[in-house]
């Protein structure tokens, strides 16, 4: 879709790493333009009130305090926050009724190829044959666990088997946990170094195993997803967005 004036972006949390990936992107990016950064300590309602959309990679609650300014100027919010608990995510999505949000645990088009992988695989293959394990690794600084992305994941295989994965995850394991229930969705996160994001989705049979990952070797392919879903709700009816939204019949 084309615009007749360049669309407004803000950044806010534009201080780290994910910030200055987003700032650099936008300014090199046709047909946007930067409304400026914020951080804390800086005038974050004056920029989101001067944006078309802001771009949020920060923690659940700076982005439930951004999301009630976002809903009270109608300035679009794209969300690449994770860590939200239920009532949090109910709250952005009431926000959702006056303004659009955009929020995806994994903006990389692969991670959302992955997701779409994983269901096929998991409605395809039997729960008594095959047992699901996801491992996750970040980087150290990274303060929640499973990663968004690894549950996002989860979700995934448990859409395709048709169950609720908080029923059937097992987040951690420890000491003498019996053996292994049958259509259990397993989570193995692990943390050091710089690793921006692995994830792979192990389907583990008696006579094989299939593996499904993906390897980040850059912020820029979350950066490249959240500046094109800031494009696509730009001009959106107001509501809650996902990546399923911006991709179309490709996910589905």
């Amino acid at each position: 879709m084309t615009h007749d004036k360049p669309i407004k972006i803000g950044i806010l949390g534009c201080n780290g790493r994910m910030g200055q990936t987003l700032m650099a992107l936008v300014e090199a990016t046709k047909g946007v333009e930067l409304a400026g950064g914020v951080d804390q300590g800086d005038d974050i309602a004056a920029l989101i009130k001067d944006s078309d959309v802001v771009i949020d990679f920060t923690r659940p609650e700076a982005t439930l305090a951004f999301a009630e300014l976002t809903a009270k100027h109608g300035t679009a919010h794209v969300i690449g926050t994770t860590g939200f608990n239920e009532p949090e995510f109910a709250e952005l999505r009431e926000r959702a009724k006056k303004t659009r949000i955009f929020w995806s645990p994994n903006m990389s088009v692969g991670v959302n190829l992955l997701n779409a992988l994983v269901e096929k695989a998991a409605k395809l293959l039997d729960p008594a044959a095959y047992d699901i394990e996801i491992v996750e690794m970040h980087h150290k600084h990274k303060v929640d666990a499973p990663s968004g992305t690894a549950l996002f994941l989860g979700e995934g295989a448990a859409k395709g088997r048709d169950v609720s994965l908080k029923k059937k995850q097992v987040l951690s394991r420890e000491g003498i946990t019996g053996a292994r229930k049958e259509g259990d969705i397993g989570f193995a996160t692990l943390r050091g170094g710089s690793v921006i994001g692995d994830h792979t989705v192990i389907f583990a049979g008696e006579n094989d195993r299939i593996e499904l990952t993906h390897k980040a070797s850059s912020r820029g392919i979350f950066a490249e997803g959240a500046v094109k879903a800031a494009i696509f709700v730009a001009d959106k009816p107001n509501g809650f967005y996902t990546m399923k939204d911006l991709l179309g019949e490709f996910l589905n």
